[in-house]
């Protein structure tokens, strides 16, 4: 169904004002962006503005939005390597560099409250679960899905927010490398395992390729998963077999 002129005019206009105000944004911080430097910048007139945002913050978040789910976009789209965990690497690359390229946007994604209903973080992560299930499925997460996409999420997002409390020539880039490195060591194991080497590993490995076996019930797919879902959240100590003596 095509859109009405009406509606095609709304949108193009809206679009103007959003990209206008992600350029004050960008350039300027999120101090300039007022409702009558984005009208000034987007020759209209302040009311108009009003029509499509009922405030500051509605714009910003919409502003944040526009620039974050091409950034996501643009995530999706990379081709898989067939190294999941060189996939990993890269797209933690990604974050850093984005964050660091656009520190109000990611102010404004992190701010309590704020980026939990915005649909393109919801999206952001959702390419982090596909990428940490693929880890999962080649055997080489020590620990649940859930658990690495947390550490994963909350590491990035701590390192980003610890570079920009720097003023830019005194940032250790390094220091992204180091943190992925040591959070890294606490998740991965070192090379697909075996039974013996790592039982958690090999649940996790069960775990994320169990909802495909097609020749269990989904009822039995069910029972499975709750199996290993509790194997998983219980490991054994490292250097034991699970086993009783």
């Amino acid at each position: 169904m095509e859109a009405r002129p009406g509606n095609a005019s709304r949108h193009k206009t809206r679009e103007r004002i959003v990209e206008v105000a992600a350029q004050l944004l960008r350039t300027q911080g999120p101090h300039a962006v007022t409702t009558r430097a984005v009208a000034q910048a987007a020759e209209m007139q302040a009311p108009t503005i009003y029509r499509f945002f009922e405030d500051k913050d509605a714009l910003l978040d919409a502003v944040a939005e526009h620039i974050f789910a091409a950034y996501v976009a643009g995530k999706t789209l990379v081709e898989d390597s067939g190294d999941p965990v060189a996939d990993l690497r890269a797209g933690w690359d990604m974050h850093i560099d984005f964050g660091l390229t656009n520190p109000a946007v990611f102010g404004l994604l992190t701010a309590p409250g704020r980026g939990a209903r915005s649909p393109a973080a919801a999206a952001g992560l959702e390419v982090l679960r596909a990428r940490v299930h693929r880890v999962a499925a080649a055997g080489r997460l020590r620990v649940t899905e859930r658990r690495a996409i947390e550490l994963i999420h909350a590491a990035g997002t701590g390192t980003v927010l610890a570079l920009l409390s720097v003023p830019p020539q005194d940032r250790d880039l390094g220091l992204a490398d180091a943190m992925y490195e040591a959070m890294m060591r606490s998740i991965l194991t070192d090379a697909p395992t075996l039974p013996a080497d790592s039982p958690t590993a090999v649940a996790v490995a069960f775990r994320a390729v169990a909802p495909k076996l097609p020749m269990l019930t989904s009822a039995e797919r069910a029972l499975l998963a709750e199996w290993l879902d509790r194997a998983c959240d219980n490991p054994t100590r490292p250097g034991t077999s699970g086993r009783p003596d």
